[in-house]
């Protein structure tokens, strides 16, 4: 199996590989982008009500799932804009990935339970793909 059917079967495989190959960099920038970075959007979710389930991303225990509809009402929809028009896709299917890929970046991107802005630098992507396909 290539890199790719890896990503998508890690995601679930509900989506196409390349549908998640292609969202991976422009979440990363994003997350980047973010106000405050990577922490900053972690207390976003605490803020929304989804606390226990940022939590759980964070933590050493397995993730809770989260609804397209609770990113939506978390996320700024400049982000969730600006996701699709990198990526391709439109916005509802963009949600949908990021239900299974956003709890997983954040897993990879909060080692010992603290948020690693360097994970999400350049280098760090290559990092964050390859921890998803474990």
């Amino acid at each position: 199996m290539n890199i790719l059917g890896s990503l998508a079967s890690a995601l679930g495989g509900g989506q196409s590989p390349l549908s998640a190959a292609s969202l991976l960099p422009a979440l990363i920038e994003q997350i980047k982008k973010y106000p405050g970075g990577l922490t900053g959007l972690i207390d976003s979710f605490r803020k929304g009500g989804l606390g226990e389930i940022v939590t759980s991303w964070i933590g050493s225990g397995q993730n809770l799932p989260v609804s397209a509809d609770q990113l939506r009402a978390v996320l700024p929809d400049s982000m969730i804009g600006a996701l699709s028009q990198a990526s391709g896709q439109d916005n509802g299917s963009v949600l949908s990935l990021l239900t299974s890929l956003l709890p997983q970046v954040v897993d990879k991107a909060t080692p010992a339970g603290q948020p690693d802005e360097q994970a999400l630098n350049s280098g760090g992507l290559l990092g964050a793909l390859s921890g998803l396909l474990k």
